[in-house]
Order: structure tokens, then sequence, then C-alpha cells
């Protein structure tokens, strides 16, 4: 559980999420419409080359020999032209590249758009081709559509923001008043269980042990480590934070299992600690905490009555091994004893969120981790830290 969710990383996501859909959905019809582009834009050349030869037609048509010396081809900004005799040889041309075909009609080679006019009679200046060229330039078409394209998705990103924004804002203040609600109640528990504990502690003193009081402190124990657990969720941006300090890991450890002794004995169950001395780790305190807690709360939970959990800690070189040993029921699957919400026996209790915490830790700490589990025998877990 993350309750501070970064809902500008959320919106942005999905803002882009449904972009892409919608990208996806205007493949095609774009598709189509750059086909057509292109095919609009042959036709055009195709008929802006006819009318340059027209043009040109019609001012050899124009010139009269016994008034001009020479006849003045006309020239044109982004066409080239040329007059050719039925060998196909040049007689005037302002083309630069040469020419292999001059069959008559509109023509693509490569990059350039080609038309050629086949003249009945060599009546001008003994002509009988006149061919006329240009540059087709797919490049600019494609760019604007391009540019189109672009400014759809961008729009389209835009209305998602936004369309997201305005269908969480409801969402986000019941989540906000939840938020708020959650945590208030966390510290509304946390001072009633706290003076369950104290008042127990004041009676044993002054009267002694009660074997009703016992089970009304182990009780208040197992309410405090659920609370605990999801104080650390609420917490857990804040705590990840948290400068690691040196530790003594085997007081640490021996004092968690002296907290756990009064749950234990609720199932008559004996807790064998085999740790070795001064034995320390550089780490935050509250992750440790969790790993302990988590682990040793279900050794129990899980032993069979009037059994014995054994907690093992002792170092090899670099590594500190931390071991956690029940005779209980076993898992049938180990893998997924680590997934949220997942509990091997739904009988037991619990929100099975505890191991789903440690599991974050060991990640973000590099914590190996082996599980060895039998049905009916009971569980060993084995976090190997690396100093």
């Amino acid at each position: 559980m993350n309750l501070d969710i970064n809902e500008d990383k959320f919106y942005i996501k999905y803002a882009f999420f449904y972009t892409l859909v919608i990208l996806v959905i205007l493949l095609l019809p774009f598709a189509v419409y750059i086909n057509y582009s292109l095919k609009m834009q042959e036709s055009k050349t195709e008929v802006q080359l006819k009318e340059k030869s027209i043009q040109i037609i019609n001012e050899m048509e124009k010139f009269d020999s016994s008034k001009n010396a020479y006849f003045k081809f006309p020239r044109f900004k982004a066409y080239e032209a040329g007059l050719y005799d039925e060998n196909s040889n040049k007689i005037f041309s302002l083309i630069n590249n040469k020419l292999y075909t001059l069959k008559p009609g509109y023509k693509t080679i490569g990059d350039k758009r080609l038309y050629v006019i086949k003249f009945d009679e060599s009546i001008y200046f003994k002509s009988k081709y006149l061919a006329i060229i240009t540059t087709f330039d797919k490049a600019t078409i494609l760019k604007d559509i391009l540019i189109v394209f672009g400014s759809i998705m961008i729009v389209s990103y835009l209305l998602s923001l936004t369309i997201l924004k305005s269908f969480a804002k409801p969402f986000n203040n019941i989540n906000t008043s939840l938020d708020t609600f959650i945590k208030d109640s966390m510290h509304e528990i946390n001072t009633p269980l706290s003076i369950i504990s104290i008042n127990i502690d004041m009676f044993v003193s002054k009267y002694g042990k009660d074997k009703y009081l016992s089970r009304i402190k182990s009780a208040s124990k197992i309410l405090s480590t659920i609370y605990n657990d999801m104080n650390y969720l609420i917490k857990e941006q804040t705590i990840e934070k948290a400068t690691k300090e040196r530790i003594d890991f085997s007081t640490f450890l021996k004092k968690s299992t002296d907290y756990f002794e009064d749950i234990a004995e609720l199932k008559g169950i004996k807790i064998v600690d085999e740790i070795s001395p001064n034995i320390h780790i550089m780490f935050v305190s509250t992750k440790l905490q969790k790993i302990i807690d988590n682990n040793l709360s279900n050794a129990i939970k899980y032993s069979n009555e009037e059994s014995q959990v054994i907690i093992t800690l002792k170092q090899i070189d670099n590594k500190i091994i931390l071991g956690f040993k029940d005779f209980g029921i076993g898992m049938h699957d180990p893998d997924m004893i680590f997934s949220r919400y997942y509990r091997e026996d739904e009988t037991k209790g619990g929100f099975g969120i505890g191991l789903n915490i440690v599991k974050k830790i060991i990640q973000d700490e590099n914590i190996d981790v082996s599980i060895e589990s039998k049905p009916d025998i009971g569980s060993y877990f084995e976090y190997t830290f690396y100093t």
C-alpha cells in the first residue's frame, strides 16, 4: 500500500497510453490519406507539366522568323524543357539529365516527373518531341502530413490529460479523505494499545502473573504487530529515505524474541534462540524490525501447539545469516508466500501484508532469501545480509 501516489506520473502515463490507442486507430485512415495525397499530387504535377508544355507550344506558334532572328525558348523556375528530333537527338534543351525515353505521355523517373509530346509534323524547328521535366517533392507532402498527424497527437494527448484529471478529481478527494481517516485511525488505535500494555505490566508487577492477563497482553501484541505493519506502509516513503545506522544485530534480535515470548506462550510454543554475539550491521532499524517481526510472527502463527520456533543468527566472513525455523503446517506453494494479501491458511487471521513488506525490503537492500518447506512438517526461512 502506497498512499503517496505520484498523480502527475499517473496522468502522464495513461494520457500517453490513450494517445497511443488513438495513434493505432488512426494509422489505417492516415495510410489511406497519405496514398490519396500522393495520387492527388501526381495528378496535379501531370496537369502542371501539360500546362507548361502548352505554354511552350503557344510561344513557338507565335514566333515569326521573318521578324525575329532567333527564338527565345521559355524558361521556368521549377521546370526544364527541350526539343528533340525523330531520332531523339537534342535540338535544344534545358534538361540537364540525359533522357533514355521519349515515349509520349506522363512518366515517373525516380524523383522526377517527365511529360513528352510528339508532334505529327516537324513544324517547330524541325523537332519531333517536346519534353518537359520537374522534381516531384514527396518529402514536402509527407512533412505536411506528419505535421497534421503530430498536431492531432498533441491535441489528443492534452485532451486525454485534461479528461483524466477531470474524471480523477472526485476520486482524488475520496482518496484524500480515506488517507486522512486511516492515518487518524492508526493514531487513535496506538493510544489504547499502549494503555492496555502498560496497565497489564503494572498489574503483573504488583499482583504477579495471571493467565487471563497474559492472553490479553499477547492479543494486544498481535494487534500491535498488525498496527506496526499498517503504520510502516503509511510511512514507507519516509522510511525508505532514512539513514542507515550501525546496529548491534545480536541484541536487536534478542529483544524481538523476548517481545514475542508472550504470544508464543499462548500456543505453548518455546522460542529457541541461537544468536551469535557481537554481530553488527549497517541498516535502517525500522526495516530490520519489520524483517524480524513478520518472520517471527508467522513462525509462531503457523507452528503447531507445544512445538518450538528456532531463531538463528550467525556471521560467516562478509555474510550475516538470519534464520527462522518452525514446526507447523508448512507450505504448499512457497513461491506465493511473499505476495500481498496471500495467506497459506485463511483460518490463521492477518491480512497477508507482512511478508510482502519483507519482500520489498530485501529487494531494496539486496538481501538473499531461501525457503525450505514441507507440508505438515514445517518451514525454514533464511536471509543472507552482505556487509
